[in-house]
């Protein structure tokens, strides 16, 4: 039984420094679901990318065994499941959208997500602890010389949420309990200034209305705004 708001977000708390090696780190939480998020600076760029004087920014994803309620098997020789690839492609390019990969000269920024407790939401936890793990490398990178002086690479904040239709009612950061039961899901992803990013909507049940998807992308701005508030304060305590 949901307990929340349905304008509400889980408990968020965002640990910065999580991983004292990594050269940006958080533990992401959003209610039971838990990401730990590395990013890692490399000199160089993929062979297409090579002698632009342009950087990227990539991500892998993955979730532990013990994530869920029941083992979750590693990936295979392959790498990752196809799942996996599609998520981490979603945070890939949600991240690039709010960077200036001109001003990473050619660097690489490889953002690492890693469930270790999944309850719903992975995805959406994963982009927005991926964003600050990114903004600490990225401010670690300009201290050690490793990353180009000049325009800053970041251009802006980028958080996602997921939210959905449960029983007729649109509802912000959909938990299992929730998800399970819904009739709509969404993922949505927007910049701290309230611009779409990416939106991941489908009906589960009967489709739904171009009005329902309005009220689902309020929702989720709503929501953004309060992860976005939480990303500040997290680079901020570092």
């Amino acid at each position: 039984m949901r307990r929340r708001a349905a304008d509400r977000l889980r408990p968020v708390t965002i640990t910065p420094g999580f991983v004292e090696a990594a050269a940006g780190s958080c533990l992401m939480a959003m209610g039971r679901t838990r990401v730990v998020c590395t990013a890692t600076a490399e000199p160089g760029v993929p062979r297409w990318l090579q002698g632009q004087g342009r950087g990227w920014v990539t991500a892998e994803y993955g979730m532990l065994p013990a994530s869920t309620g029941r083992r979750t098997r590693r990936p295979g020789p392959g790498g990752t499941s196809s799942r996996g690839t599609e998520i981490q492609r979603l945070i890939g390019r949600s991240l690039r959208a709010g960077c200036n990969l001109d001003a990473l000269g050619e660097n690489t920024v490889i953002v690492d997500c890693d469930v270790v407790e999944a309850d719903g939401g992975t995805r959406c936890a994963a982009i927005t602890g991926g964003w600050v793990a990114l903004a600490l490398a990225v401010a670690r990178g300009h201290r050690d010389g490793r990353l180009p002086d000049g325009p800053h690479p970041l251009v802006d904040q980028v958080a996602a949420v997921s939210c959905g239709i449960v029983d007729g009612v649109p509802l912000l950061d959909l938990d299992y309990a929730d998800d399970s039961r819904a009739d709509v899901d969404a993922n949505i992803v927007l910049t701290a200034t309230g611009r779409l990013i990416e939106v991941q909507a489908s009906a589960e049940k009967a489709p739904f209305s171009q009005a329902d998807l309005g009220r689902l992308i309020r929702l989720a701005r709503t929501g953004c705004e309060m992860l976005a508030k939480a990303q500040a304060r997290a680079v901020q305590r570092d």
